[in-house]
């Protein structure tokens, strides 16, 4: 029976899609404008992720306490809501649509370890949040998935495959528990 053996590990091939300087200086703007609590200005927010590549629409609310990896990878659209102490996790695109709701606590994770292989080799896909879709808190949404129109993920649940438009989702994993209406 084979063994994981870490000292094999190597993801030389993933492309952060920026230099080193570049991700240094996100590092910094990061800890101190976004995970930091004490900055609750989202304008600002807003405006240093377009400087580092992301595609923001208007009316974006990003609320402290939010951790975003490699925000070149990441676009959200007008009038979306982003929670305190989301954690974006950007090692591959992450597309949020317009009027969404990212609740307290969401982890969006589009990286993972492939726990077949001995070398534990870096996975990574895509997440697509389309418009109107609201993550409840402390959900988790995995690389690989679409959460549709106007789709709800309830609390503390895990979106592991593509959640069906106007449909609410619970569990872990999430299984479709009912539609969703809108008046």
């Amino acid at each position: 029976m084979n063994k994981t053996d870490l000292s094999k590990y190597n993801n030389d091939w993933f492309d952060e899609g920026a230099g080193v300087m570049k991700r240094t200086l996100w590092y910094f703007t990061n800890s101190l404008f976004f995970i930091n609590s004490f900055n609750p200005v989202s304008s600002l927010k807003v405006w240093l992720l377009r400087m580092f590549g992301a595609k923001i629409g208007k009316g974006v609310v990003i609320k402290p306490g939010v951790n975003i990896k490699y925000p070149w990878k990441l676009s959200i659209g007008d009038y979306t809501w982003i929670g305190e102490r989301v954690w974006i996790d950007c090692l591959d695109t992450v597309t949020i649509g317009a009027n969404c709701c990212l609740s307290q606590g969401v982890l969006l994770l589009n990286g993972n370890h492939n726990y077949k292989k001995t070398t534990f080799d870096l996975m990574i896909a895509p997440i697509t949040l389309e418009d109107g879709v609201w993550i409840g808190a402390k959900s988790i949404v995995t690389g690989g998935v679409t959460c549709h129109s106007h789709s709800v993920l309830a609390v503390q649940s895990v979106a592991s495959s593509d959640i069906d438009a106007y449909s609410i989702y619970r569990g872990n994993p999430a299984i479709k528990i009912k539609e969703r209406i809108i008046e």
